[in-house]
């Protein structure tokens, strides 16, 4: 018996119930009336209007019958379930007018949720009606209704809860979390999570924790057979594609408890559905919102202590990665290296710290490629948290994981400069360390962390290049990646000297891996057995040419070794290593002050760094303080292992480059044998590093004799080695793992067989040089004879301060070995617009040049004259250097130079041409014909100098190719 008056949509609503006798009869299915809910959904289609009054009623009887059902009333919870179907009912027949049920369908969902969450069968009636109002929302309500959004979270921590839970019962614990799950996939590939920015980072807060759990209980073999699973049998084309479908066109997923009786389901099967809502997650995430899931992941790991599964948090940020839209995915490793570097003051290194340096490693060295990240900024931030770990504790244990972070950034080259690039910062960091070391570190760790902060970056450098070469090794095409300049390089051979021998240690063993695999080689390089052969009369003349340039001008190798045996001569005859430029880089002895006072400002940590000419000068000092002869009482700071690392770079000098290593090397062979000549004996400190470099001379020219194929060298090599007094050979480098922090190597002492007193026989160089002179393949190899070779390699003004400065002084006469085919003029025209010269004055003071749109105006036909640089009455150029006369020999000592003259008075113009004509134009711009007359206004953007012409053509070089073509 209905009430009178009672408005239609409450009868509608109660007809779809069955009488109250038989309710309890209803179940299992607990479905309404099918024929009174198709007249209740009829009635709400065509009435929009009423919708909202629907929702409110079916809202009051969920919070009745859920209240009554709490306190054990089995008719209020067979009401419940057909209320909650009711709902899904017109959730999908209503989808247009989503906007309107919203706020009563998510009050009743999370109303039934809040009162009966532990009914399993409740719980997965309301996940229903809840992915049904995902699936059909717009997300706009999100954010703009606050008490819709308050709902909508609360059923989010809901569903996480149950997709989480922990229960004793295994089947029931798997059967709540598959419910909780299957609700949380709607939301996740709901329009409601994506809609709003502000309340995209809370929901995925709480979608994350109910997520990772699963996944973590489960093994890595199970989840990589899940994973498997899913690629094989992927989800269905609807949910695939659900967010670019209509409204219309979408399906609301059912959700059911697992029948009793049947085999419950496994953990597999719940790790199955985190994995696919996790995928889906992460699959139609931009780079900021994937950043922000990966942040809700960490912070999960660190509510429910996950740092210590470091193979399960790996494998997380791996399949992240590979999860992420392809140009995305440098929002994951940005943010694990921002959460790295949250903790880096920390006392003491944490799981946590060294669990993100494993996963950012995982992630850079997995096969998953990412692009736009800007790897710059991922290896400063990492140098920086890893001197910051130095300063801390020169032992830190997080060290070694950080250098396989920076180490693994060059897994893959994404532009051609990468590696340079990222070579380039390190060694920059580097080279300030060395001079400076640690700021912010106390005097008794300074020199130790000043050491360790060295050997970190030294490991990460090889480390990045390491990786690189194995990456290219892997693909075949030729690599296109740009190699490390030996520019760039030079500045980090000092620490072949520094004071400290595991510094020594770990740079000799860098530095022979950089000539033997990435420095610049052109066509100085010997065949596959390491002899150096003559080239094809083809390439002869070329060859040759470029040989002779390079000896004669240098070129970046060529510098490099210059400056490269002016330090391996100050390492193994000097009395004192490093850079001391003040008290605190001289010794560690002069650390303290002697009257216990440190408040002075010497020794304060400071953060200022020195300049390129202060350092110099602090090499240049390094160098000049390197003794021409050894003195006989004397001792040398370099230890026995120190020998044999030199040997080793020598070794790999000449085999690699074997030209510019004859060239460079050989000078200092001789001057290194002559330094330890002298009248009488030597003392017991000084006489086993004296027979040490003997040995070292001795090994050297034996390689030179067989990269060259000259026994008569070879044959002198042996002849000077033999003679020494026998002792321990020369220690090699040790074997290391690349991309890896090692301990540091300790230094060999010399043997004590070695303390040899009297006299050592010398070396003798003459003969040595005389056969090298005249052996045909050098001399096919260079171009110079016999006589002209022996004058070059005998180096009789040779010094380890001349041959740095050789490294620093460039000659920019002739093009390099590697030219680019620039004028000279061209290369030196930014430092002369940048020199306080009168010539500037013939420059007109607009920001605008000369360009295309003048010289289209001219073509045209039109006289703009726009640009004041065009203009006329300009003060003429005055020029204050001048050429001498021709050279003529080809040798630096007799090329034309840049001499101070007078002033040119000013001349008078000559009558120019209308502006807009096309000559002028082309001769503003330099492509037309260069008059000499027009030295005036006409020439206001042509440089004073003249050009510098080539002298070859008219005084060829005094040396001719030893060889003659028919």
């Amino acid at each position: 018996m209905h009430i009178p008056f009672t408005p239609n949509h409450i009868l509608l609503v109660s007809a779809c119930y069955p009488p109250s006798s038989t309710l309890l009869t209803a179940g299992p299915e607990y479905n309404p009336n099918s024929q009174e809910l198709s007249r209740l959904t009829y009635y709400a289609a065509n009435r929009p209007g009423k919708i909202s009054k629907l929702g409110n009623e079916l809202d009051k009887r969920v919070k009745t019958d859920s209240r009554k059902a709490a306190a054990g009333n089995t008719r209020a919870r067979a009401s419940l379930l057909i209320t909650l179907a009711i709902f899904k009912a017109l959730a999908t027949e209503c989808r247009r007018e989503m906007a309107q049920i919203s706020p009563s369908l998510l009050s009743s969902v999370n109303a039934t949720l809040t009162s009966l969450s532990s009914d399993l069968e409740i719980a997965a009636r309301a996940a229903t009606v809840f992915t049904a109002w995902t699936t059909y929302t717009d997300g706009l309500v999100i954010g703009v209704d606050l008490k819709v959004t308050d709902d909508y979270m609360s059923c989010l921590r809901h569903f996480s809860r149950l997709g989480h839970i922990e229960h004793k019962d295994h089947e029931t614990r798997n059967r709540t979390r598959l419910v909780g799950l299957a609700a949380l996939v709607g939301a996740v590939n709901s329009e409601a999570l994506f809609h709003s920015p502000t309340y995209f980072q809370p929901q995925v807060t709480v979608i994350m924790r109910a997520l990772l759990l699963p996944l973590f209980q489960v093994d890595i073999p199970a989840l990589d057979n899940e994973l498997s699973d899913i690629k094989e049998q992927p989800n269905s084309p609807i949910l695939d594609e659900f967010r670019s479908r209509p409204t219309l066109e979408r399906r609301a997923a059912s959700i059911h408890i697992h029948i009793d009786g049947d085999q419950g389901p496994t953990s597999a099967d719940v790790a199955n559905t985190a994995l696919r809502a996790t995928s889906s997650l992460l699959g139609h995430t931009n780079g900021n919102q994937a950043s922000t899931v990966v942040k809700a992941a960490l912070d999960t790991l660190d509510e429910k202590g996950g740092w210590e599964q470091i193979e399960h948090c790996r494998w997380l940020a791996e399949k992240a990665a590979e999860w992420t839209q392809y140009q995305y995915r440098y929002g994951i490793p940005t943010r694990l290296v921002e959460c790295l570097a949250e903790g880096q003051d920390t006392p003491q290194p944490t799981t946590r710290q060294s669990t993100l340096a494993a996963m950012i490693t995982t992630v850079f060295t997995s096969p998953t490629p990412l692009v736009n990240l800007s790897t710059s900024d991922i290896i400063a931030t990492l140098i920086s948290i890893t001197l910051r770990r130095v300063s801390v504790s020169p032992e830190d244990s997080l060290l070694p994981a950080l250098v396989e972070c920076v180490s693994s950034l060059g897994t893959h080259v994404y532009y051609a400069d990468q590696i340079l690039d990222l070579a380039g910062e390190l060694i920059s960091r580097l080279v300030i360390v060395e001079a400076s070391g640690i700021p912010g570190t106390g005097k008794a760790n300074r020199e130790r962390a000043r050491t360790q902060a060295v050997r970190c970056l030294l490991a990460g450098l090889l480390g990045l290049i390491h990786a690189a070469d194995l990456h290219d090794a892997g693909h075949s095409r030729p690599s296109r990646r740009t190699k490390v300049t030996p520019e760039v390089w030079q500045d980090t051979l000092s620490l072949i000297c520094d004071r400290e021998y595991a510094v020594r240690a770990d740079y000799a063993k860098a530095l022979v891996e950089y000539i033997e695999n990435e420095i610049p080689k052109f066509s100085d390089k010997t065949d596959a057995d390491g002899v150096m052969r003559p080239r094809p009369i083809a390439e002869g003349p070329t060859q040759q040419a470029n040989t002779l340039k390079t000896m004669l001008y240098g070129d970046t190798t060529t510098r490099f070794l210059n400056a490269l045996h002016g330090y391996l001569y100050a390492l193994a005859t000097s009395s004192k290593l490093g850079l001391r430029g003040d008290s605190r880089s001289s010794s560690p002895e002069r650390a303290s002050p002697a009257n216990g006072d440190d408040r002075s400002g010497g020794d304060r940590p400071s953060v200022s760094f020195p300049s390129r000419s202060r350092r110099t000068s602090l090499v240049r000092r390094l160098l000049k303080d390197a003794p021409p002869r050894i003195s006989a009482s004397g001792r040398v700071a370099a230890e026995f292992s120190d020998f044999g690392n030199m040997f080793a770079v020598l070794k790999a000098v000449h085999e690699n480059l074997p030209v510019r290593s004859l060239i460079t090397g050989i000078p200092m062979l001789i001057a290194l044998e002559t330094a330890t000549r002298v009248d009488g004996e030597y003392g017991a400190s000084a006489a086993p590093a004296v027979r040490a470099i003997k040995e070292l001379v001795a090994r050297t020219w034996l390689v030179v004799g067989r990269v060259w194929s000259c026994p008569e060298v070879t044959e002198a090599a042996e002849k000077a080695l033999s003679a020494l007094p026998s002792a321990a050979p020369l220690p090699g480098l040790r074997d290391s793992q690349f991309g890896t922090l090692q301990p540091p190597q300790p230094a060999l002492a010399f043997p004590a067989d070695s303390q040899t007193i009297g006299l050592l026989p010398d070396i003798s160089s003459e003969a040595l040089l005389d056969a090298l002179a005249a052996c045909q393949s050098v001399q096919e190899a260079t171009g110079l004879g016999q006589a002209d070779l022996y004058r070059r390699l005998s180096g009789s003004d040779w010094s380890p301060d001349s041959a740095f400065r050789e490294s620093i002084e460039t000659k920019t006469r002739f093009d390099s070995l590697a030219a680019d085919g620039l004028s000279p003029l061209i290369k030196v025209a930014p430092a002369l617009m940048h020199a306080d010269n009168l010539s500037m004055q013939s420059l007109a003071r607009s920001a605008r040049a000369v360009g295309v749109t003048d010289l289209r105006e001219a073509l045209e036909g039109r006289s703009s004259m726009s640009n004041p640089n065009l203009a006329a009455g300009r003060v003429p150029s005055i020029s204050t250097l001048d050429h001498g006369t021709a050279a003529s020999s080809v040798f630096p000592d007799h090329l034309s130079k840049l001499a101070p003259t007078r002033s040119r008075p000013q001349q008078h113009a000559k009558p120019r041409p209308r502006p807009g004509e096309v000559r002028d134009v082309l001769n503003k711009l330099g492509i037309g014909r260069q008059n000499g007359g027009a030295a005036g206004a006409g020439a206001v953007l042509k440089s004073s100098f003249p050009a510098i012409q080539r002298t070859t053509s008219r005084n060829p070089p005094a040396f001719v190719p030893p060889y003659t073509t028919s």
